[in-house]
């Protein structure tokens, strides 16, 4: 009998790839979603692109008895299910703890009852803050904040204590946590419940912290997802992309399809268990130059980004992967450029529609007082 692996939030983006992997590598899947609205549409329908050959339990990570009842006859879990979105999770406090958190709680309750070979959760490169970085005399900085003042001044490096700016180095997994936002917060609590619950239970657990991910399935209509899908939506409006700061911020952007082959990775490899693992490209790109590559391959070249030099709460300056660590314990091997990931994401684009609810959403930021 195959193995039979249950996706917590599978029928989102990187979940419903992830399916698309795992029936390839002959495993079946099954998945527990409650096509949120604001990642699926009213409609709350199971997208089209999920497999027939997937069976689908509809329900919340935070009800026992539909959690239950997803895990009948399961090997092993990829716990995907969370709210997304640094902004939003600052003032929807309540849903992002209820969803992330008290979810997670609910999942390991009930995987106490049963034995699981493995459990994978989905944590973010959010958990890190701001990245590691270095400063003039050559020492890594762990910690680097800016401060309300400088943000207001529009000097958005970090700054060592002698007020030189510092250099990003590549982070590794070994750099402690800072978390910026209720979101990073949550994530990081995922990450920690399930590794302890793990090894008091002996259940083999491994955290895969994702970068930037982008593809095909983003969810367009939802200003709170990846900046990526963002600037998507609007070009396919014919609209500018919103660009926070100077958009000189360095990220790792990494595409789906080699995020999930280091998902099925991290269920496969012996030595993984009890591991946590940066899941990037191994590069980092600043915003600016997204914006710029994404709308060439777009032929937008017309529409320039708004750069806002405004400061929105819980974001961070920079931020890429050190994944010397998945190289060599998953073998994981990224091999989607930049440029032919865009490619990719731009044949699936051609006869999308996209709500854009950018600015809906940067109004919200406003009101609150969350953008500098």
């Amino acid at each position: 009998m195959r193995k039979l692996i249950l996706i917590t939030g599978g029928a989102g983006f990187i979940g419903s790839h992830l399916c698309d992997e795992l029936l390839a590598h002959g495993y079946r899947v099954r998945i527990l979603d409650n096509l949120s609205a604001q990642v699926h549409g009213p409609d709350a329908r199971k997208p089209s692109y999920i497999s027939p050959d997937v069976q689908f339990v509809k329900g919340s990570v935070s009800d026992p008895e539909a959690v239950k009842k997803a895990l009948r006859g399961v090997t092993a879990v990829f716990h995907f299910a969370a709210s997304v979105g640094v902004g939003q999770s600052m003032y929807q406090i309540h849903n992002y703890t209820r969803t992330n958190n008290l979810g997670t709680a609910v999942l390991l309750e009930s995987l106490l009852e049963r034995n699981v070979e493995r459990l994978i959760v989905a944590s973010s490169m959010s958990v890190y803050g701001e990245g590691l970085y270095s400063d003039g005399a050559g020492s890594r900085i762990e910690s680097a904040e800016r401060t309300l003042r400088q943000l207001k001044a529009g000097l958005w490096e970090p700054l060592s204590s002698e007020g030189t700016a510092l250099s990003p180095l590549a982070t590794p997994e070994t750099k402690p946590p800072s978390l910026a936002s209720v979101y990073a917060l949550s994530k990081y609590d995922q990450e920690r419940m399930c590794m302890m619950i793990g090894r008091a239970y002996a259940i083999p657990t491994v955290a895969l912290r994702f970068f930037n991910v982008y593809g095909s399935r983003q969810a367009l209509s939802n200003p709170y997802t990846g900046v990526m899908a963002i600037f998507a939506s609007r070009f396919l409006n014919n609209r500018q992309p919103v660009i926070f700061e100077d958009g000189f911020q360095k990220r790792d952007f990494v595409s789906v399809f080699d995020v999930v082959k280091a998902c099925r990775l991290a269920l496969e490899t012996q030595k993984a268990a009890g591991k946590i693992f940066n899941i990037g490209s191994g590069n980092f790109y600043t915003v600016s130059d997204v914006a710029s590559s994404m709308s060439k391959v777009l032929g937008k070249e017309k529409i320039t980004p708004l750069i806002s030099r405004k400061y929105r709460v819980g974001d961070i300056r920079h931020c890429f992967a050190d994944i010397s660590l998945a190289r060599k314990v998953l073998g994981y091997k990224p091999s989607v450029t930049l440029e032919k990931g865009l490619i990719e994401l731009a044949g699936w684009l051609e006869g999308q529609i996209a709500n854009d609810r950018v600015d809906m959403a940067h109004a919200e930021l406003v009101e609150r007082g969350l953008t500098v």
